[in-house]
Parts: structure tokens; C-alpha cells; sequence
């Protein structure tokens, strides 16, 4: 990276000291500046507005909007901006879930600083930059079932019944609310259960939220 070349990067996570670790490493680097940092979903978007950086580095699980929410907005609206997910996670669901919004690279933050500036730098360069052991992990489903195999979106029709059922509604409700038959409900829910592979309409809602596909206080419906 030639000396004057600056890599402008906004920082999004919801813990201070996670940010002001990152922060220093970054810079210490030499041809990164950091230019904002957001606390939530909802501050990173408009500092990503604002700013408009070379390259977003976004945690998933944040208030007011998940970074997988944040990076469909930026696809949508910032398509300059590279993204890079830095986060604890290493699920399945919440890697391909981020890499099918257009995220450009996903690290774990047990990476060493070298490997998290490494990305910063392959992101910006318009390469992809992905964790060894994602990478393993991705490769080892390709060979495993000949094709990866990411969480179908849902329809309009049973996104509209998830929300009911996360709100606490009845199958009965929910089909009165909704205009149709409780036993069309059912089969909407079982086929929502499939997709997010799920056993209870509580993980069903909760993984909604955490693919950023309903809003977070959904999350805390009891499973009745």
C-alpha cells in the first residue's frame, strides 16, 4: 500500500471498548483512518451516509438494526462502500445470511490485528476477504452437499405471518387477521419453520431478528 494512499473506514459495533481496541490497531497501521464510529445499526447508516468511507466495518448483532440489515442498506444506497463483518459469530445462518446481502468479507474477532487490517485492505482493494476457518467452513458445505446452501427468503405472505406469530397471535388470529384459514396459517408457519430451520416459533422469530428480517423486540415474544 503506497504511503499516500489513506483507507477511510467507519467502525459500527456496540461496545465502546471493542471499538477503541479496533480503533487503535487500525491506525497504528498507517494507511487506515478511522472516520466515525457507530454505536448501533441505525448511527452506522447515517455516518455511512455522511462519511461515505472507503469501507464499513460492521458487527452483526446491533441495536436498531443488525449488520446484516445495514448491509443490504448500503448495497441499496452506498454501493462504493465495502463492507467487512467483524464479529464473534461463526454460524452458519449468519454467514451465508451476510454474504447473500453483499457483504465483501466476514472475520472473526479472534483474528490477530494483522489478519483484521489484512481484510480492511483486501475489502478496499475490491477483493473478498474471508476467515480462514469460514472459508474452511463454506468450502467443507460445498464439498459436502455439492452446493452451499443459504436460508431461503421468506414469502411476503409468510413474512406478514411470522410478524403475527411473533406478536404473540394465535394460528386462529392470524388467519382472521390475515383473511384465510388457520390450516393455511399452519402450513405458512411450517414452511417458515423449514426455511430458518427451526423447531419452535420462538427460535423462528428469533432467528428472523438476528438475520435482520424483523425488528429486534420481536425477539422477546415468550414461546406460548
Amino acid at each position: 500500500m503506497s504511503g499516500n494512499t489513506c483507507i477511510r473506514v467507519l467502525l459500527a459495533d456496540d461496545h465502546a471498548v471493542v471499538r477503541a481496541g479496533i480503533r487503535q490497531f487500525m491506525e497504528r497501521a498507517g494507511d487506515i483512518q478511522v472516520v466515525a464510529e457507530a454505536e448501533d445499526g441505525e448511527a452506522a447508516q447515517a455516518l455511512i451516509e455522511r462519511h461515505k468511507p472507503d469501507v464499513a466495518v460492521l458487527d452483526i448483532q446491533m441495536p436498531k438494526a443488525s449488520g446484516i440489515e445495514v448491509t443490504r442498506w448500503v448495497r441499496a444506497h452506498q454501493p462504493a462502500v465495502g463492507v467487512l463483518i467483524l464479529t464473534a459469530y461463526d454460524d452458519d445462518p449468519y454467514v451465508m445470511a451476510v454474504l447473500q446481502a453483499g457483504a465483501n468479507g466476514y472475520v472473526l474477532k479472534t483474528a490477530t490485528p494483522g489478519e483484521i487490517i489484512q481484510a480492511v485492505r483486501d475489502v478496499y482493494a475490491g477483493k473478498s476477504a474471508l476467515d480462514a476457518a469460514i472459508a474452511q467452513k463454506l468450502m467443507a458445505q460445498v464439498g459436502g452437499r455439492g452446493e452451499l446452501s443459504p436460508i431461503e427468503p421468506l414469502t411476503d405472505r409468510e413474512m406478514e405471518v411470522l410478524k403475527l406469530a411473533g406478536k404473540g397471535y394465535t394460528n386462529k388470529a392470524i388467519g382472521a387477521q390475515l383473511g384465510i384459514s388457520d390450516r393455511t396459517v399452519q402450513g405458512h408457519l411450517a414452511r417458515v419453520f423449514d426455511k430458518l430451520q427451526a423447531t419452535s416459533r420462538t427460535e423462528a422469530v428469533m432467528r428472523a431478528v438476528s438475520l435482520g428480517w424483523l425488528p429486534p423486540e420481536l425477539g422477546e415474544l415468550d414461546d406460548s
